[in-house]
């Protein structure tokens, strides 16, 4: 007779050792139909998701599913990853963790209702960080404003 799978209480031990060491859990999931994910992330039909308690709202982790509430680029998303689709679990910070068998994951288009279409984040732009060089050293002597700015962190700004 069958039993429940290993699988889910081995990544609930995993996260908890992660936690307790002070380390960041990260799960690599293979992206099927089952799996509610933001798709602008996924790259070559996976995706790491960072499960940290300080990065998650809500997380569950039963003997199905990882579900949990998590912001990506301002704005949050419900995240449902299937027990079946977790490829593995990491500490980002040294990489050791555990991965999983190969996984075999359901892509019956009866299964797609639950994937969210890639939405477009409008409305933010990219500040690029000066670099230092002998470029960055001829701007010095052309804009002395720019040069109070250089000890400020480089942040996003919203344009209407």
């Amino acid at each position: 007779m069958p039993g429940i799978s290993t699988k889910p209480y081995l990544l609930r031990a995993i996260y908890e050792w992660c936690t307790d060491n002070g380390f960041t859990p990260y799960l690599s999931v293979k992206v099927s139909g089952a799996v509610q994910v933001p798709m602008e992330f996924v790259r070559k039909g996976e995706i790491v998701l960072n499960v940290a308690f300080s990065a998650t709202s809500g997380l569950k982790m039963d003997n199905d599913a990882v579900t949990f509430k998590a912001r990506f680029g301002g704005v949050s998303r419900d995240i449902y990853v299937p027990v079946a689709n977790v490829q593995a679990i990491f500490a980002s910070e040294n990489g050791q963790g555990m991965v999983f068998d190969e996984v075999e994951v359901d892509d019956s288009p009866a299964a797609e209702v639950l994937v969210e279409p890639a939405k477009p984040v409008l409305g933010l732009a990219s500040v690029s960080v000066r670099e230092e060089g002998p470029a960055a050293d001829s701007d010095k002597t052309e804009n002395p404003e720019k040069n109070q700015k250089k000890s400020e962190k480089p942040s996003l700004k919203v344009i209407k």
